[in-house]
């Protein structure tokens, strides 16, 4: 699995997809995530057919992944992934996310929300066994809902995909992936766009030259974190695969830090029963 992927949340339009795919396997991109809820599963799959072939690259070549919507989490696991492959026109997906601890209508603190987890994993185990999934991943995981996945599953996740960014560094999920083998991958490394104007993302980048998005993605990357920022111009997406050749310090690391409040510019699951 690409350490770096291009993420396409809120990316819409056929003629978007393909332009920002174009660019991103052009300087090298070879992950891509979507999800049912992003609305443009076919969209990029007509897009890495029409242009795979330009780069000389076949399926195998790239890593995909999907994730179940919340409103499918329970009963629907299993058909949610299947339309998913068929709006990607796919064998199979390299990795498949539930992306919401919780079932989309009912209150955070229903305890039904436990049972709908693991009836959903369990279905995703099957799509797994029979090559439809070549790896199972949670999003927006606590370690209250990672411990009681461990407890019942057959086939472990690989990968946890949260919010994470200098501001919300996530500490201890990450320690506790280290330690039971599961990546974590980051969204919103740029905290939505807020932290590329924050004055200490600024002084690092001024430092070495570089971006404020650069020094954010390589804040993760030089923590084993993934990341899949998300990006529709050419330019951009071309900036945010190029930066492997500085390294932050420990000091700049924790200049990013500023002085260690945590902000959360996505969702909350933390109360997700």
């Amino acid at each position: 699995m690409p350490l770096i992927g291009l993420g396409t949340f809120r990316l819409k339009g056929l003629e978007n997809v393909i332009q920002a795919v174009d660019a991103a396997l052009d300087c090298g991109y070879r992950s891509f995530d979507t999800a049912s809820v992003y609305r443009n599963e076919g969209d990029l799959g007509q897009a890495l057919r029409q242009l795979l072939p330009k780069y000389g690259l076949s399926r195998s070549d790239i890593f995909i992944t999907s994730k179940l919507s919340p409103a499918d989490v329970g009963t629907g696991a299993r058909d949610a992934c299947l339309k998913s492959l068929a709006e990607l026109e796919l064998d199979y997906l390299d990795l498949y996310l539930i992306h919401w601890p919780g079932k989309q209508g009912w209150r955070s603190d229903d305890a039904n929300n436990r049972a709908a987890r693991e009836e959903s994993w369990k279905a995703l185990e099957d799509l797994y066994q029979t090559g439809n999934i070549k790896a199972l991943g949670v999003s927006n995981y606590t370690e209250a809902h990672l411990a009681q996945l461990l407890g019942s599953c057959s086939v472990p996740p690989a990968v946890l995909q949260v919010e994470c960014h200098p501001r919300l560094p996530q500490t201890a999920l990450l320690s506790w992936c280290k330690q039971n083998g599961v990546h974590l991958q980051a969204y919103s490394s740029l905290g939505c766009g807020d932290l590329l104007g924050n004055v200490e993302v600024c002084k690092v980048a001024k430092i070495h030259g570089r971006t404020p998005s650069q020094v954010l993605l390589k804040w993760a990357l030089q923590q084993g974190v993934g990341v899949i920022p998300k990006a529709s111009a050419s330019q951009r997406i071309r900036e945010n695969i190029n930066v492997w050749d500085f390294e932050l310090g420990n000091e700049e690391a924790g200049l990013l830090k500023g002085d260690g409040t945590e902000k959360r510019y996505c969702w909350d699951p933390t109360g997700v029963a």
